[in-house]
């Protein structure tokens, strides 16, 4: 497995403080930039990385340490990660004396606790002088023609600036990314919605079958330089038993708002309002923070978001949000250019435990909010079972059932709205938005019954 071990500082790791870090090797070792600037890395004798430092990020959001590495740790704070390769044996040492000489030259602590040793590491490995492959990507532990390999081992695995560099290089030549996790691992959902889908995959170590796909639980098999299903003589794949345990706690639910907004490409355009306006409805408070990556680093600020998405145009943006500590909730936004305006694409994810109450009942007062004042086009509310902390584990989880479906005044007008009053179902849309140009919401149940989704398809059709 990869090491990471993550230095988090009171104070920035300023050039002084990294090169006192980097001497963690001894004089041996090179220093050299790598990932456009965005990465620093030890070389051994012959060129290869043996530790990859990332550029520290200003976590000003609360909670985000214990989130992500169930830890406590105040705000604002510097985290710096630091990443062993796999080809050396000294090179994890090596990333905990880097992290180590980091924390105790700025005040702060090491995870995880315990590999953070204030000490010089040598590196007299021979496998230090097998210089990296030109071009090679910084912290991949294996490429193939076909796969880049990332082996991690972290209590939940995130979309870090540099995994999202990894995906944006292999998309870019049409190969896959292949994230190689123990069983006791976890995903966090901004990193499960990027993996969905072939060619990329979650792939889980099993002690039964080898390995297996943490999201669809198909036994996989290393074959022709890539992680394939196993097929019997029928073709047919075979799950792993391990894939069917019970993902989450008794009692622990999961509420998914999925909705659509579409605003005029104008100078005075602000985007983020219907999430935050989603945000205050279900929770009473709104979004804590927002980033591109995780760690999120930034207090939360529509504006900021607007012009991050303008600066990229016409290029999607995408960013993730996250809510308060109290109160789990994580959501994934999409801004697309369209030929007509700008869309947003939300996915809003709140995490409930058995003895809470998932807010059904603001639903619908929602939805006129979103049909009134946000452009909604569409909004998609589901339950289901889910861990409170949104994470997700490599284990089969019964879907999420339809609460309702709400459609803004852009489709009401198409389908017109006799029609989409009187759907050929046992149901009756409520009208909600302006008297002239109104949405309809309609209710589907309260998310125990799966013939719901047969109901949805029925009103979609």
């Amino acid at each position: 497995m990869t090491k990471d071990v993550i230095a988090l500082t009171p104070k920035m790791p300023d050039t002084a403080a990294l090169l006192v870090a980097l001497a963690a090797g001894g004089g041996g070792l090179d220093a050299a930039p790598a990932g456009e600037g965005a990465v620093v890395q030890l070389l051994g004798a012959g060129g290869r990385p043996l530790v990859s430092v990332e550029a520290p990020v200003l976590v000003q959001v609360p909670g985000e340490a214990q989130r992500l590495l169930g830890t406590p740790s105040a705000t604002p704070v510097w985290w710096t990660e630091t990443r062993a390769s796999t080809a050396v044996p000294e090179a994890a040492e090596l990333a905990g004396a880097v992290a180590g000489r980091l924390a105790e030259v700025l005040g702060g602590t090491v995870w995880p606790e315990g590999a953070g040793r204030v000490t010089t590491v040598p590196v007299d490995s021979e496998a230090s002088a097998a210089p990296a492959p030109a071009g090679a990507l910084p912290t991949v532990d294996v490429v193939t023609e076909s796969t880049a390999v990332v082996l991690a081992d972290r209590p939940v695995v995130p979309l870090t600036a540099w995994l999202s560099d990894v995906l944006r290089t292999t998309a870019s030549f049409g190969a896959a990314l292949h994230i190689v996790t123990p069983a006791h691992c976890r995903l966090s959902l901004p990193l499960r919605t990027v993996l969905t889908g072939a060619p990329n995959r979650w792939v889980v170590q099993d002690p039964a079958c080898g390995y297996y796909d943490g999201l669809s639980g198909a036994v996989l098999a290393w074959q022709d330089g890539t992680f394939a299903p196993v097929r019997d003589e029928q073709g047919q794949t075979r799950l792993a038993e391990a894939f069917r345990r019970p993902a989450t706690g008794p009692g622990e639910r999961r509420l998914t708002v999925h909705l659509r907004t579409e605003h005029p490409a104008e100078a005075d355009t602000l985007l983020g309002g219907a999430l935050e306006t989603a945000w205050h409805a279900l929770t009473g408070a709104g979004p804590a923070g927002w980033g591109t990556a995780e760690p999120v680093n930034l207090p939360w600020s529509p504006r900021q978001f607007t012009d991050l998405a303008r600066s990229r145009m016409p290029e999607p943006t995408l960013v993730t949000a996250v809510g308060r500590p109290e109160r789990p909730a994580l959501a994934t936004v999409r801004v697309t250019r369209t030929a007509t305006g700008v869309e947003e694409d939300v996915t809003l994810s709140l995490g409930y435990g058995p003895s809470e109450e998932v807010p059904l009942g603001a639903v619908e007062e929602l939805a006129g909010a979103l049909v009134t004042g946000h452009g909604l086009v569409s909004m998609l509310v589901s339950v289901g079972p889910g861990r409170r902390d949104l994470s997700l584990t490599p284990r089969i989880t019964a879907p999420a059932v339809p609460v309702s479906f709400t459609l803004g005044a852009r489709g009401v007008t198409e389908a017109t709205l006799s029609q989409a009053r009187r759907p050929p179902l046992a149901l009756k849309p409520v009208q909600v938005g302006p008297e002239r140009r109104p949405g309809l919401h309609y209710p589907l149940g309260d998310g125990t019954d799966p013939a719901a989704w047969e109901t949805l398809s029925t009103l979609l059709t």
